[in-house]
């Protein structure tokens, strides 16, 4: 249907201000306005040269057409008058889309104002001046124009008058609402009194519908007569289209043809290879995935045939590796929906199955024969065993092989009590039932056999646990280590990644700027990166990665993580070769402290003997079975639990204090009963001790001799020699002879007994200082009971305490002190620096002694110091001469001398005798003063030099007193 518009197909406005024009370029100055040719040509003229307007596949491609416009043709017939869009024809057709939408601006044109149109109404003004002449000039135009105007606006005035109802596009009869409002029934209602209104209703109806045709009908007539002349011109111009159109058809044939040859020839042979090339490729993916999920499909009877010879690790690696597969390069296959569940499960199984291995395996390592065989039980199936819980991250499993100690630890105690008790036939089991009180009936030999063999079995057991745990902590060290050197890699990849990434960068640039690298770089300068990176460039582009006969090659098979994941080989300390993954995901603060633990681990070990070996020793000691002991049952137990505890210490690095405090508790009883015995052995002694000089067997002088040659320690008995040697008079110390009584032999005898267990018993060095300076200090105040407090008399029935008895005395106790910084140097080697200052106990000791021996010399002097009074204070001075009270005198020191002289050494005479002349002297002095006896040459000056010649001459005469300077001229009164 033609419309109102003109035949052009661009739509023009009937406003003067507007214009439709193409877009141009910017940077062009505006062109006049210009009209698109017709759509319709002219009448042919029968020249072929005629139609250069039509199309050229060749020639028009570059430029612009009015064939490149894009003019939609219901666009073109759409009324702009028409407030809002409504439906016709072409939205019937073409569907409800066909509507006008809102235009949003576009953001790349500017925003016009008038003074875009400046220059354009500056160009556009004398082209209007000279259409203003023009139209003056054509008026007869112009009056057709007003009279097509005028009678546009009768026709649309006509048309007015037609209802608005017939013009909506979705006019139909068929709708009841439309219908009733065209034709109201009322017009047709035959009720009675109303039909001749109605007929003339209808009939007027009737008349204004034929009206309405009418109208449209001329409005129809109207516009094909003002189109009249474009008809008939296309229906002349219909054989020159049809020129134009086969024309047209032939050219697009042979360009159809052209295209085809050159599709045959460039590009069918081309896109046949790469279509090839990508079946080939998508085949040989299939059949990489196929295989994967075949070797997926195995991964169950692999896993079980690994679990079969106890290779946890592949095992686990396999299942790692098989999930990793399935979630990265399998995803979504159906078949395998439930493998990933399966496999979950599989590795809680395996993480059970591991632990019970390895309860298994240390109850088999524990419990196997304990022989001098320290080697390590399967040590591959151990490190096997390890790597797979570290992988699992089951860093608790030492705690099993602790609990397994603890058990063997029980049973080693308990089979060989068993196997000891089964050897004496004087044990009958079945009477006494119970394993202790079986122990308790074995006598010390039998007891001390059985206790060493525990303490080599727990030796045994102790190096056994210690090869064990230290091939685990060997292994959690080559993880440890393998975690160092992959973060040591990293960073060395990372810095050639740097470094190779410079080297690309410099390579690009020497390529961009045409020169060769052999160019830039002289020969032996090439780095390495750039040479690899040169090779890799000159790989030929044709060369494929795989051909089709290495399909199964690995690099054409596709890659899962775990082919990526680097593996390393590392050996134990026994000789195993284990690889070690990437996988082990454990810090190095979780190692180390899983180390720590083993470590610790292994001082439990220590501590599990000793705790045991500590309540077998209860056990045992329950009756005061070790309190019995003899001094040298319990030196021999104590030196075997000694070495017992520095074997463990060596082989734990550590020392245990349960056992050692047992020692030493057991140490304090026996030094309890160990002074007990000898305090009152001495005590016994003392009490018996008559106080006379005691010969001296030969093994005390043995026994001296050994100490003068610095052995502080008891002699082994010679038999032999023993009974050849008679006994000696005096003690022979260090050359000088000592008088003693038999009480201070056994008394030199057990304070070597000290000594000597001291030296057995280290840890014993302290109680036996103290409870041997007790002993001494007993000995010193006993006997000075029993000799100066006269206690002899009542305990042993002595008449009376002599000065031989009182010399004796000393000389004992002066041997005793010779012997107090011997002693004091012995212990003093075996304390502590901080324990030195209980050697103070040994200079008080000494101290009461040398007063002892003082207050005995000063008791002699005493003696003769009354008899001097008792004597002196009856002296006269008279004939004859001697007189009696001095040849009494010199007989009582004569008396005095005889008893001291064999006991004493002649220095402390001499010194013994000069105090007792002192006292004399002082006595002497006092009755002469009383007689008033003056030094006067008289008579009886001379009676009195007479005896006093005499005493001298006898106390002279006496044995090492010759020389004795007496200064008697000092009994005289001095004149003033």
């Amino acid at each position: 249907m033609a419309s109102s518009h003109s035949s052009s197909p661009v739509p023009q406005s009937n406003s003067s201000d507007a214009f439709f024009k193409k877009e141009v370029d910017a940077t062009k100055r505006f062109r006049p306005v210009q009209s698109l040719p017709d759509v319709c040509p002219k009448e042919p003229t029968g020249n072929p040269n005629s139609l250069h307007d039509s199309p050229s596949l060749v020639v028009d491609q570059q430029r612009w057409t009015i064939y490149h416009s894009k003019v939609n043709l219901p666009a073109a017939l759409n009324d702009p008058r028409l407030a809002k869009r409504e439906s016709d024809f072409f939205t019937k057709t073409w569907g409800v889309d066909f509507v006008d939408t809102e235009v949003t601006p576009s953001f790349y044109l500017p925003q016009i104002t008038k003074e875009h149109f400046a220059l354009y109404q500056q160009e556009i003004t004398p082209r209007e001046k000279v259409h203003e002449r023009c139209k003056n000039i054509c008026a007869s135009k112009d009056t057709f124009d007003r009279t097509l105007l005028h009678t546009h606006d009768k026709s649309r005035t006509d048309l007015e008058q037609v209802p608005k109802i017939f013009m909506k596009p979705d006019f139909a009869l068929e709708d009841s609402l439309t219908f009733n409002a065209v034709l109201p029934w009322s017009h047709f209602s035959t009720a009675g009194g109303k039909g001749n209104r109605d007929a003339a209703s209808s009939k007027l109806l009737q008349e204004k519908l034929s009206h309405y045709l009418d109208i449209v009908e001329v409005n129809i007539a109207h516009q094909i007569s003002l189109r009249s002349e474009a008809f008939f011109h296309a229906m002349t111009s219909q054989h020159e289209l049809q020129d134009y159109l086969r024309k047209t058809s032939q050219a697009v044939k042979l360009l159809r043809e052209k295209i085809s040859k050159i599709d045959k020839v460039m590009c069918e042979g081309s896109l046949r290879v790469l279509r090839l090339s990508l079946t080939r490729n998508n085949c040989i993916k299939a059949y990489n995935k196929l295989k994967l999920m075949a070797t997926v499909h195995q991964t169950q009877p692999t896993v079980q045939l690994l679990l079969s010879t106890s290779e946890y690790v592949g095992a686990l690696d396999l299942i790692a590796t098989t999930q990793e597969v399935l979630q990265q390069e399998l995803q979504g296959i159906h078949s395998f929906r439930h493998l990933g569940s399966q496999l979950c499960e599989l590795e809680k199984l395996i993480d059970k199955m591991m632990i019970a291995e390895f309860s298994t395996y240390a109850r088999n390592d524990l419990n196997r024969p304990l022989e001098d065989d320290c080697q390590i039980l399967e040590e591959e199936r151990l490190v096997s065993l390890v790597f797979g819980l570290l992988k699992q991250r089951k860093l608790n499993f030492y705690e099993i092989y602790g609990d397994e100690m603890i058990t063997t630890a029980k049973n080693i105690i308990k089979q060989c009590v068993v196997n000891t008790v089964s050897q004496i036939e004087e044990i009958d089991t079945e009477v006494v039932v119970k394993l202790a009180d079986q122990m308790r009936m074995m006598n010390f030999p039998q007891w001390f056999d059985l206790l060493k063999n525990i303490f080599s079995k727990f030796t045994i057991f102790l190096k056994r646990v210690k090869a064990t745990l230290s091939t685990i902590r060997s292994v959690v060290f080559l993880v440890l280590d393998k975690n160092q050197k992959t973060r040591d890699l990293e960073d060395t990849l990372q810095k050639n990644s740097a470094k190779e990434s410079l080297v690309d960068s410099e390579v690009a640039y020497l390529t961009h700027e045409g020169m060769f690298i052999s160019d830039a770089f002289g020969d032996g300068e090439l780095p390495a990166g750039a040479a690899d990176s040169a090779s890799q460039r000159n790989t030929s582009p044709n060369s494929e990665p795989c051909s089709s006969d290495s399909v199964s090659e690995p690099e054409c098979t596709t890659d899962s993580s775990s082919s990526k994941e680097h593996t390393s080989s590392s050996v134990t300390p026994g000789g195993v070769e284990m690889m070690i993954g990437e996988d082990m995901k454990l810090t190095d603060l979780e190692l180390v402290r899983l180390a720590n633990n083993i470590q610790e681990l292994l001082y439990n070990a220590s501590d599990i003997c000793h705790d045991r070996s500590v309540k077998f020793l209860m056990a045992r000691a329950k009756d005061g079975f070790l309190e019995k002991l003899n001094s040298n049952e319990f030196v021999t137990l104590s030196r075997l639990m000694e070495g017992f505890i520095l074997d463990t210490e060596q082989i734990c690095g550590r020392k245990s204090m349960s056992l050692r405090g047992a020692l030493q508790s057991q140490a304090n009883r026996f030094v309890n009963r160990f002074h007990e015995e000898r305090k009152t052995k001495l005590s016994l002694l003392l009490d018996n001790e008559r106080w006379k000089q005691a010969e001296v067997p030969a093994e005390f002088q043995d026994l001296v001799d050994s100490v003068s040659d610095g052995r502080i320690s008891l002699p082994e008995k010679k038999p032999t020699a023993t009974e050849e040697r008679k006994p000696a008079e005096f003690l022979i110390v260090e050359g000088q002879k000592y008088a003693t009584v038999g009480t201070v032999l056994l008394l030199i005898r057990i304070i070597l007994e000290y000594c000597q267990c001291v030296d057995n018993i280290p840890s014993i060095t302290t109680d036996m200082l103290t409870r041997l300076s007790d002993l001494l200090k007993y000995f010193n105040s006993r006997s000075c009971q029993l000799v100066l407090g006269a206690g002899a008399l009542q305990v042993v029935g002595l008449k009376t305490i002599t000065t031989k008895n009182l010399a004796l005395s000393s000389r004992c106790l002066q041997l005793i002190v010779h012997y107090i910084p011997i002693i004091r140097a012995h212990f003093e080697a075996r304390l502590q620096p901080k324990q030195f200052s209980m050697l103070r106990h040994f200079d008080h000791i000494t101290k009461d002694y040398h007063d002892h021996i003082a207050e005995i010399s000063a008791k002699l002097v005493a003696i003769m110091d009354s008899l001097f009074d008792k004597l002196l204070s009856k002296y006269e001075v008279k004939a004859p001469v001697p007189s009696a009270c001095f040849r009494n005198i010199c007989k009582q020191m004569a008396k005095m001398h005889e008893a001291i002289y064999d006991l004493l050494p002649e220095e402390q005479t001499q010194m013994l005798f000069l105090r007792i002349n002192a006292s004399y002297k002082l006595h002497l002095k006092r009755q002469l003063a009383h007689l008033n006896v003056v030094n006067d040459g008289g008579p009886l000056n001379g009676l009195v030099t007479s005896d006093v010649a005499f005493y001298t001459g006898n106390l002279q005469a006496l044995k090492g007193l010759n020389n004795l300077d007496l200064n008697m001229a000092e009994i005289w009164e001095q004149k003033r």
